[in-house]
This record gives C-alpha cells, structure tokens and sequence, in this order.
C-alpha cells in the first residue's frame, strides 16, 4: 500500500455544472493543500469550479499523480477514466449523481476517509477496459478506451445500418440494426444492459456485443473472451455516429473499420470496503428480495 508519506500528488475531477461537487472540491482541495498535498483539476473542470490556481492541462494531469478522486455521478467517472488511463492511478468516485454505480463513496464520507486514502488503506479493484482502434478518414479516427463500451447506431429515425462484423478476423455475418454495442463487463449494466444484453461480473475478462434493434432473425448478445477481437465495417453507404462511454466521437463513413478488444490493461478503481456485486446491483436497481 502506499504510504501518507509517499502520497504527495491529487488529481480531483469534479463535475462541472453542480454546485455541490464545486463546494465539495473546494473544501476538498484546501483540506489537502493543508496537509502538503499537491493538487491538479483538470483545465475546463477547474475553471467551473472556481478552482483555477490547480488547473493543468489533461495532457499533464495523470503523470506522476498518486490518487485521483471524481466528485459527480458516473459520467464524471468515465471524464475521469479517460484522464487517467492507461497510466496506473488508482481512482475513487464520490456519488455526486443520481445512481452512482460507479462511486464508492457518498459526500459525507470523502472527509472521513481522505486521512485514510492518502495513508493506502484501501483495496484496488481492476476493471477491463475495452481498446478500440478505428480507420476512418474522419475524426474519429485513432486508439481509444472505454470502460463501458463503444457504439455505433444510426444518425436518423427510420434508417437502418448495416455492418459486416468479423472475429478474430474471420467474417461473421452482416448485422442490420439500429446500432451495435461493445461493452465490458462494467458496461454492461448500462447501455448494453437497457438494449437487452446480460450483466457480467466486473471480475471477468470479457466483452459482450449486443445488437440494438435488430432486424434479422440472429438478434443475441455475443460473449467473447479476453484473447477475441470483433470488428466491423460500414457498409451499404449510411453514415453512423461513433461512441465511446457517452462521448461522440464523430461520424464513420461506408467502409470505415471499428476493432475492439480487451485492453492490456485494466483500470484500477479504489475500494474501501468489502464490495458484493451482486449485492450492489440488487441496490442499485431496487430489486425486491423477493
């Protein structure tokens, strides 16, 4: 574990447009500028936040931080992981939001546990993250991550898209749909989870692809393991919108090719307590015990 001594850089990531996680951040920061922690928020999250004197550049964010805390719900938590990862930090949420699937910690607890933190008495749980490599000619193009998943769907009512999806680099089939969904073990309690997917476990290696609204007879979810890759290309001459943990990352074009697999590296998200997933989703979705 890391000791206090050694815990000397922060990064905290607030959600910009809530009062409550700029007050939480402000308090946050001082709390550890008092205990000679260096502080770093993200450029535009600092400036929202009236947090300006820790601004830095997302590029300059992750090296050499220590900890990472996101205060907001879990779309601040994905902002989070995509300032953080690949690079090793371990990351905690504090649920500012509505669910909060994400978040260990609630606001009243942060100041409770920041002693604690700081000192590494905590666990790190590792989450698979999805690497995503795209050809296009647009400006989607490049490496990305997801935590929850990548999806492509069409950009009008009333359109289908069509995409031939291969693995491991062996055609499949060609897949018309309203869009197609890759996501992780994490990710599927979310989009994959609302279009009819499974729930994996997050201690899985795995990524599950789940059409959304298909139109053909083959219309299941597809697990496949960590050594898989899936991958498909535009076809039939329709646009689609590409993305990536809610972030649109732009158009692709007839021809342009998505691949997907697991990524080298997993994400390292902090625990503080013992953690029983499918305790958490019983909570999370109000499930009755009978």
């Amino acid at each position: 574990m890391t000791s206090l001594a050694e815990t000397r850089i922060v990064g905290l990531v607030p959600h910009r447009d809530r009062p409550l996680a700029h007050e939480l951040a402000q308090r946050t920061a001082s709390w550890l500028v008092e205990h000679d922690v260096e502080v770093r928020v993200p450029g535009d999250d600092a400036r929202a936040s009236g947090l300006d004197v820790y601004a830095t550049d997302a590029e300059r964010f992750a090296p050499g931080l220590d900890l990472a805390i996101s205060l907001g719900g879990d779309g601040t938590m994905l902002h989070a992981v995509q300032l953080v990862y690949p690079s090793l930090v371990p990351l905690v949420g504090v649920n500012m939001g509505m669910l909060g699937y994400l978040s260990e910690l609630e606001p009243e607890e942060l100041e409770v546990w920041l002693p604690r933190l700081l000192a590494g008495e905590y666990e790190v749980s590792e989450r698979t993250m999805l690497a995503v490599d795209v050809e296009s000619a647009g400006p989607a193009r490049g490496s990305w991550y997801a935590l929850n998943e990548t999806v492509v769907e069409r950009l009008r009512s009333g359109h289908l898209i069509y995409l031939d999806v291969s693995i491991n680099g062996s055609a499949f089939t060609s897949y018309a749909a309203d869009g197609l969904i890759v996501a992780t073990p994490t990710g599927t309690t979310a989009y994959s989870f609302s279009a009819g997917g499974p729930i994996a476990s997050p201690d899985l290696r795995c990524i599950v692809l789940t059409p959304i609204s298909p139109h053909m007879l083959f219309d299941r979810s597809l697990v496949f393991s960590e050594h898989d890759e899936v991958a498909f290309v535009v076809v039939n001459g329709r646009n689609v919108a590409l993305t990536i943990d809610g972030r649109e990352l732009g158009e692709l074009c007839s021809g342009d090719r998505v691949r997907c697999r697991v990524a080298r590296e997993p994400l390292r998200l902090i625990s503080v307590r013992p953690r029983d997933f499918h305790q958490i989703l019983k909570t999370k979705f109000s499930l009755p015990d009978r």
